[in-house]
Order: C-alpha cells, then sequence, then structure tokens
C-alpha cells in the first residue's frame, strides 16, 4: 500500500446475505411504491368498465397480501440480482456469489415463497430452495454496493423477445418490433404489464438492458429527448391494441415503458423487449 493512498473498505459477505434475505421477502409481499402509484392511476383512467373491475381486484389482491403477509403472485420468481459494486469494496469472509445464492435460499425458505428453479434445463429437477439466483455484476468508482433485487416470474419472461433489425430499419422497424413483442404476449403476460426495451449493444447487451428497464423507476424520465419521445409514443400505442387488463380488453394495456440504450455495431440494430407483468417486482438497497 502505498503512503497516505485510501485504504479498501471492508464488507463481509455475511451482510450481504442478511441483505439478500430480505429483500426476497420484501420484493415478493410489497409492490414498489412507483409501481403502486401507477396502478392506482391507471385504476383511476381506465375507460372499460371490466376494465377497471380487474385494476380494482388487482388492487384487493395487493391489500390482501400486505395485511395477511403472502405473495403478490403465487409465481414468485427466478431470482435476478444486479450487483453494481464500488472499486474500493472488498469483501471478506468467503464468497461474494455463495452469499448471494445463500441470502436467496434463507429468503425463499423464510418467506415460505414457492421455490420455481430447476438445475438442469433439460432434466428438470428442482433445486428446492430457488438457487442459483442470475446474477449480473458491474465494477463503478466508490466504495458503495448497490443490491437490485427482482425476482422474475416466466409467464411474462416467456413473451419476451430479441429482434436482430439492421440500420436501414430504423426507428420504425424499433416501433414495429415493440409492438410486435406485445401483441404476440397478449393477455399471456398477465396485463397490465411493463415493457422493458434494450436498443444497441450486441444480442446479449440489448437483452440486459431490457430486463435492467424494468428495475427503472417509472417516474424517470430518460436523459436522451428521443429516447423519451418514444417510451411515451409506445406507451400510447400499446395501449390503443385494446388488449387490457387480464387481456379482457380496456385502454390500459401497459403501465410503462422503459427503454435503454447503447452503442452499437455499424452493421446492427440490436432491440431487446422483456415484458413484465403488473407486480414488476424489484427492490434497491445501498450499502
Amino acid at each position: 500500500m502505498v503512503e497516505g493512498e485510501n485504504t479498501m473498505r471492508e464488507i463481509a459477505v455475511k451482510d450481504i446475505t442478511k441483505e439478500i434475505a430480505d429483500m426476497c421477502i420484501q420484493a415478493n409481499h410489497y409492490l414498489s411504491e412507483d409501481m403502486d402509484q401507477a396502478l392506482k392511476v391507471a385504476t383511476k383512467e381506465e375507460k372499460s368498465p371490466l376494465g377497471k373491475k380487474i385494476l380494482e381486484q388487482l388492487q384487493e389482491n395487493l391489500t390482501i397480501a400486505d395485511q395477511e403477509t403472502i405473495p403478490i403472485c403465487q409465481d414468485t420468481g427466478m431470482a435476478v440480482v444486479f450487483m453494481e459494486i464500488g472499486q474500493d469494496v472488498h469483501f471478506v469472509g468467503g464468497s461474494l456469489e455463495d452469499a448471494i445464492n445463500e441470502g436467496v435460499r434463507q429468503g425463499y425458505i423464510d418467506g415460505y415463497l414457492r421455490k420455481s428453479v430447476v438445475g438442469d434445463p433439460i432434466e428438470r429437477v428442482n433445486t428446492k430452495d430457488n438457487t442459483p439466483a442470475v446474477i449480473h455484476y458491474s465494477i463503478v468508482e466508490g466504495e458503495k454496493v448497490k443490491i437490485t433485487f427482482a425476482p422474475k416470474g416466466f409467464g411474462s419472461e416467456n413473451m419476451s423477445r430479441v429482434f436482430m433489425l439492421k440500420p436501414a430499419d430504423g426507428i420504425e422497424g424499433v416501433k414495429n418490433a415493440i409492438l410486435t413483442a406485445v401483441k404476440d404476449a397478449g393477455p399471456n403476460a398477465c396485463p397490465p404489464m411493463v415493457v422493458g426495451v434494450g436498443i444497441g449493444g450486441t444480442f446479449e447487451k440489448s437483452a440486459l438492458m431490457a430486463k435492467q428497464a424494468l428495475t427503472r423507476n417509472l417516474n424517470e424520465t430518460p436523459k436522451i429527448s428521443w429516447v423519451a419521445d418514444l417510451e411515451k409514443e409506445m406507451l400510447e400505442k400499446i395501449n390503443g391494441l385494446g388488449i387490457g387488463p387480464g387481456g379482457l380488453g380496456g385502454s390500459t394495456t401497459a403501465l410503462a415503458v422503459n427503454i435503454n440504450t447503447y452503442a452499437t455495431h455499424i452493421a446492427g440494430l440490436p432491440v431487446a423487449v422483456n415484458i413484465c407483468c403488473h407486480v414488476n417486482r424489484h427492490v434497491v438497497r445501498e450499502l
């Protein structure tokens, strides 16, 4: 260590386990504030009597889940964890990845949450503790750790798409891709949905951006003007499809469209659409 140089901040991995376990339970029992607000606004503005009734029932479901401490959806999802780690952090006391998975294991067992993970995609034997999680790491400046926990149910996950467009397809091609994904999803994604979109990068980068977009606060507006305009336009067009709450018709098919973008190759225009149902569970904590 060079004299005068700052020392690394140490974080015990057992603290990560504790946070993850608690986040598992919180995310599955309580809707985030931004989602709760969006659902209430949609209920008030829904034009279809049947659609309004369905939205009111969803609100009632959330109240019951809160009062009786039961999951807001029976599909408690596959655990998706985003770890934003400051480069001046040193984890001590064991493996970080093992600690994250232990947190998921504890959270799903202690929280009596449904275990939905199989250890192999073909042999399909349940792991019985909802592990392993899908973990994404990013290194940033500083000495803090930001954890985003987003359990993902597969009714909506199965309706997600990646489109490898050509540059000549342009913005209209992007719009058509988003609408195609939502139309094909129809009632299977448990609308009203939140639509996460990733534009640019590579095949896998666009999908990751779409997933991350679902965790963005619905009240945050993109800094890039054309992205903000596209979000607004696509939300209007999606709600104009008439799929409606529960897929039974109405003016509320989506609660939000969140779009993330990245640089891409001169020969490509990847577009990923990751759809989530109305619960769109996510919890963010910083250590």
